[in-house]
Formats: structure tokens, sequence, C-alpha cells
């Protein structure tokens, strides 16, 4: 379900009745007032930031937030589009609508969360995440700022072209609406996923919209009937409660009939009640009403207000069979729970407002989970795994076990016993030696569950299992648990592989005649603080022995003073020694007579600009000088880029992939197959997937070819032809 805004229904001179439809509090209208009079006239020529700005207030006036976020809000889209910069708003609206503006802007490092995770988190990567959460932390309305932003921009782009609206709504659906619900933020959470939905699937949100539409009088009509007569049970019993129907969303009815595999028809939500009481002990009334005067069922009861969800959301869940045996849902909770359920987080700024009676300790607990990550995150940075945490924490479903005391653990799903005992402490995970759940013994690979009580048996020593590390035999499944157990070794170990490190290290020195060293610098090199560690990390297998010691070999060479040559020896040498042109038609420039082959990740072909890297073990690997897996290389090992250029004589054939998007049609593969002929040129693969829902195509071929300069000119006509939306070419 989709709202519709003031802000599209105002021209730009109608600041003021804008304003006043806002129904906000006087001291909110006069700084947005104060505010609209400093910077209306950088919108003249931009009225899409304009409505941008007066939509985010809208959002996060309906939020309660206050007016520093409602001014900083209006601002964001001149900042987006650089007719402020953040040092002009700091000089010219004072520090709290900065420091909202900048943490607004630090939250864009969100998106690394979509990027593909790989076995090392780059340190500039796992860096912007941590200034992404520390700005969350330090003022969460910078996330609320955010997400309205983000609703604003799915709306401006509901015109554009296909692939925009797409890349939004992913990004969205991921990332922007997961965080909205772990915030319990449900107001903007239903929108969200509603207008991401839309652009995904088009044909299915208009297909429900339609059922939605279809059979609305009958039961429009069904509900006003069954909410007074439900109404008129509560009074009867003298429960003071509140009964209306929901709104429904269209994502949460998809959603439904996928997981459970249902029909329309089948739906319990699609006909919702809510009930509103004014304390909590009515809520519990109110069910009895309800179970009383419906048959329930029983498989289909929740009750949040027990054991709320990871985002603090409380209420109590249950479906009827109502009048002519069709089933109703019905929600029963508080006022002050409607209240969190729909703004979370942003339902506590109201008391921080001045007031002395406020209620802070519901907010403090809503982004307690945040401070828990940046610890966290610090236990699971060595092994690379922070991106996996980080997802775990606040993208998935979360658990809540109890230990015997009845404290709650919170945990990600799938969490295992070993899990809970390294969330309890470090020293209960190391000294586990089985667990109990309602206390019956269960083995370390089982699956707790919402509600599970469990107890951790210990022995009075650490006696960690390096089978605990082993993802196949599902003993742990968090990482800061795995990480916890990789620390206990590594510190347990750490003499031997010190140990074992010096005696390798000193025996390949001695093996390639090396004669001064320096140790520090190459612990340094490999971002180790001491000689020790360096040690440490080769005895361990962290670290490679080669690579350590071609970086020494290369510092103490640069060491040594070049020696006198002749002249005619010179010449003599290097016409003896001529660059040998490999078999695939590269020089290797100052080197000999070595292997080399051309990298598969970017397929470099004549014209390309090229760069060499030594491998172990294959030679010289030929790369595009443009290649990200290169630069990542090279950022790790640069003392193994060579330097390395086309030969003159190419005689050899080179393969390139090739990417087509196009809008699907008959004949477009002959076309596409018929240019590449054309060109004589070999098809060594193709492979295509259709999209029928978007009506457009992918094919990717490999093809041989001699040079750059054809596959320039194949890309060229390929592009030309009808119906053909884009080509490139692919890098592995």
């Amino acid at each position: 379900m989709v709202s519709v805004r003031k802000s599209h229904q105002l021209s730009t001179n109608s600041f003021e009745q804008w304003l006043t439809a806002l129904d906000i509090t006087e001291a909110k209208s006069e700084a947005l007032q104060t505010l609209w009079s400093q910077v209306h006239s950088k919108f003249d020529n931009d009225e899409r930031a304009l409505t941008k700005s007066l939509e985010m207030v809208e959002i996060l006036a309906e939020l309660n937030l206050d007016k520093d976020s409602l001014c900083a809000a209006f601002l964001i889209p001149l900042v987006d589009n650089s007719t402020y910069c953040l040092e002009e708003i700091k000089e010219t609206f004072g520090k709290q609508i900065f420091m909202l503006c900048k943490g607004t802007h630090q939250m864009q490092a969100i998106k690394t969360l979509q990027q593909k995770q790989t076995n090392k988190v780059a340190a500039n990567q796992v860096d912007n995440i941590r200034r992404m959460l520390l700005a969350m932390v330090e003022d969460v309305r910078a996330v609320v700022i955010k997400l309205a932003e983000r609703l604003c921009y799915l709306r401006l782009v509901k015109n554009s072209e296909e692939d925009i609206r797409v890349i939004a709504a992913k990004e969205t659906a991921n990332i922007y609406a997961p965080l909205a619900n772990r915030l319990g933020i449900g107001q903007l959470k239903w929108e969200l996923e509603d207008i991401a939905f839309r652009y995904l699937h088009p044909e299915t949100y208009k297909k429900i919209a339609k059922w939605l539409d279809g059979k609305r009088l009958d039961r429009e009509q069904y509900m006003v009937d069954f909410v007074d007569n439900l109404q008129s049970q509560l009074e009867a019993m003298n429960v003071k409660g509140t009964v209306y129907g929901r709104p429904k969303h269209i994502y949460s009815i998809w959603k439904k009939m996928q997981k459970k595999s249902l029909d329309f028809e089948q739906l319990f939500d699609v006909r919702a009640v809510r009930i509103i009481t004014d304390q909590l002990q009515d809520c519990y009334a109110a069910l009895g009403v309800v179970h009383t005067n419906w048959k329930h069922l029983p498989n289909e009861f929740d009750d949040y207000v027990a054991t709320p969800k990871s985002n603090g959301y409380q209420s109590i869940h249950t479906v009827v069979l109502g009048p002519e045996g069709k089933s109703v849902e019905i929600q029963i909770r508080t006022e002050q729970m409607h209240q969190d359920a729909e703004l979370g987080v942003a339902a506590h700024w109201r008391y921080k407002e001045g007031s002395a009676h406020g209620k802070t300790s519901g907010f403090d607990e809503k982004v307690e989970w945040l401070r828990k990550i940046l610890q966290w995150q610090e236990d699971v940075s060595e092994s690379g795994e922070v991106l996996d945490e980080l997802r775990s924490q606040v993208f998935e479903d979360r658990i809540y076990a109890f230990t015997p005391n009845g404290d709650v653990i919170d945990l990600p799903v799938g969490a295992t016993p070993l899990d809970f005992a390294y969330y309890i402490h470090s020293n209960v995970g190391h000294c586990c030696i089985g667990a109990k759940v309602f206390g019956r013994i269960v083995p370390f690979t089982h699956q707790l569950q919402t509600g599970d009580q469990v107890e951790i048996l210990t022995s009075k020593k650490p006696n960690p299992s390096r089978d605990w590390l082993n993802p196949s035999l599902g003993y742990i499944h968090s990482a800061r648990a795995r990480a916890k157990v990789q620390h206990f070794f590594k510190l347990l170990d750490r003499d031997k592989h010190v140990e074992q490190g010096k005696v390798l290290i000193d025996a390949e020195i001695s093996k390639a005649h090396i004669e001064s060293v320096d140790l520090l610098a190459a612990a340094k090199r490999f971002n180790m603080s001491t000689i020790e560690d360096l040690y440490a990390a080769i005895g361990s297998g962290n670290a490679r022995l080669q690579q350590v010691v071609n970086y020494l070999q290369q510092k103490y060479a640069k060491s040594q003073p070049e020696p006198e040559i002749d002249p005619q020896s010179l010449v003599n040498q290097q016409a003896a020694q001529k660059k040998p042109v490999a078999s695939d038609g590269v020089i290797v420039s100052g080197v000999g007579n070595l292997m080399t082959h051309m990298a598969k990740c970017c397929q470099p072909v004549p014209g390309d600009d090229i760069t060499g890297f030594i491998t172990q073990g294959r030679g010289i690997s030929v790369h595009r000088s443009d290649c990200e897996q290169l630069a990542n290389s090279l950022e790790q090992q640069p003392e193994r880029e060579i330097e390395v250029q086309w030969g003159h004589q190419q005689q050899k054939s080179y393969q390139a992939t090739l990417q087509i998007t196009a809008s699907d049609r008959h004949g477009l593969l002959r076309d596409i197959s018929t240019i590449i002929a054309n060109e004589r040129v070999l098809i060594a693969g193709m492979a295509s997937h259709s999209d029928s829902l978007k009506q457009t195509t992918r094919m990717s071929f490999t093809i041989e070819i001699a040079n750059s300069e054809m596959l320039n000119r194949i890309l060229a006509k390929l592009r030309q032809l009808d119906d053909v939306i884009d080509v490139k070419r692919l890098s592995h």
C-alpha cells in the first residue's frame, strides 16, 4: 500500500499552505519557515530537489521527529546536488543540523553490504561500515532521515528507465526495508517494501492489487459488520479498546502466499482487524473475548507481547473463523505498543525534546544492538567475517533463548548451544563440554529455537576443539563465536609458531644468500607490529614464506651498489639476450624465457594496455592494466608486478567475452551471429537468459579474435542492431 503525500499536490509558491497542512508544533513550523526564507532561491532551477525536500519533511513529521531533524531533511537534497557542502551547512545552520546531515551522508556506506563477500574484507570497506554504525549510534535520527530519503527516491524514479527502478528497488529490498524493520519503524517499512515489490515484480503486484480491489466491496461490508460485532462484545465485557480494520500491504500478502504456498482466497490477513487497548491487561482480556466468541486456529497464534520480536515489536496475533467460516486475523496491542510498532526508535524522540520526565529507556534499548555490533566487530575483524556478522545482526531474523536465570540471549537464526555459550562469555564457550535445552542433553549441532531455555555445562579448564571451526560439521553458526575459537588457538600455538617461523625464514635467507635483512621492515610491510608476529604468521601459515623472502631479496638488491659494466660487454650481452617473445605474443621486459598466460579474469587482447603478475608455479599472468583482480593482487603483493608488452607479430587468437542485453524478439540470435560470422570470427561459447516479465534477454558470447581493433569493430556493429540495449566486454 502506497501513500499519496501533500508535496505532490503543491506548487513551488504554496509553501505556507503546505506548512500549515503538516499539523506540527509551532516551534517546528517557525524553524521550517525561517529555513525556507534562507534557501528557497536555491530551488529555483531544481524542482526535483524541492519535491524531495518537502516530501522528506512530511514523512519525518508523521514520525514525530524534532525540528532539527526536519530542517536537516529539508537540506539533504541540496547537499546531494552540491548546492551546499557540509562545511557551509555547519557555518550557516549550526552544529546540530550539520551533524545530522553528516550522519545521513555517512549512511551511504550501507551500500557496501550489497557487495559480494570475499575471503578478505578490504580495510576501507570495514572502515566505511564502522563509520556508518558510529553515525547510527551517535544519533539514530540520521538513520530515520536516510530511510525517508530512500522512500522519496523510490517515488521519484517511478517514471525513470526500468534498470534504474530495478536497481533502486533491489537496494531497498535488501538493505533499507530490513533496516527499517530492525529499528521497528513499520510505517516506513511497509511502504518501502510495497514500492520495491511493485518495481521488481510489476505484474504480480498488479494482479494482487486487482484481487484486493475486485473483492473490496464485499470484504468492506463483511469487515464493518465484524468490527461492530467485536466492539460491542468488548463493551459488554467492560474491556476498554478500539477496534478497526487494518490496512493491507501487498508485499506482505505476496510473501505469505509464497511462504505457505497459499492461494489468495486462503490467506488469513486479507481480512484483518486491530484492537488498541489502554493497558496491558486489557490486551489479554480482549484476547479472551475474541477466543470466547470465535473459534481460533492454534497454529496461527503468536504472543509477541510476552516474547517481543528483535526490533522490539509487541502485539498479540491470532486468527479466528468469523461468520460464513471466513478467517480473520486479529492483532491486539496497547496504544504505546502501536506507536512503537509504527514509529520504532522515532517514537521516542518526542520525549527527548526538553521533557524532564521523558522516556529514554525504551529508546536506548532500541539502539543497544548497534553498540553490540561495534563491540562484536572487534572480535571478528581478524577473521575477515565482519560483513557476515553485520548481515546476521541487522538483516536476518533473530531468535531469543533464555539462561536458567531467565536472562534473554539474542542470537541469529541457526545458532547452536556453542553460539549461545560464546555470546554469554568467551570463557563459557571455551570451557563448554555439553548443553541442556529444557533439562534435556542436546548435541552441539542442535539448532536453538525462540523460547528455548539453555543450560551450558562447563569444565574447569578451557578445552575447545578444532573441529568446531569446520563449517561443514555445524558446531558454530555465528562469525563472532568462530572468531573467539580461532583467537584461542592462535594464542595457544603462538610460541610454537614463532619458533617454527624463525627456523623457516632463517633457512630461506641463508639459501638465497641475503647478507643483510631488515625483518622489522618486512613485518610492517605485511601489516605486523613486531618480528615475533612475523615469525608466528609464517609458522602458522597465515603469511607466505616466499612472499617475505622475495620482499627481502628485493630490498637487499636495492641496497647494493650497481657494478661498473664495460660498454662493449653490455652491447654483446644485449645482443645475446634479446627480449624473447612468448608463444602467446607477449614480451617480458628484462627477463629470460618465462612462461606466460592470458588472465581469464579480464581476457586481454593485442591493443589493450597490459601488466604482468608473477604467479607461483604458473609463470607470468598477463592482465589488462585496468583489471580489478590485478589491482587487488598488487595491493597485497606489489613486488610481483612486472612490465610486459605485446610483440610485433601476432599470429595467435585471443578469447574475449561479450555481453549483450536486448529486447527479446524473433531473429535476434541470427542477426548477432551473422555480424560475428561476417568478421570471420569464431564463436567459442554462448549462453543466454530471458526475462519473460521484462521481455528482455541477456546473451554472452565468447569469441576468438586477433586484436582489440577487431573487437571494437564488432562491438560497434552489435550496438547498431535493432532492439539492442547494451553491449559490453566482460571481465570475469
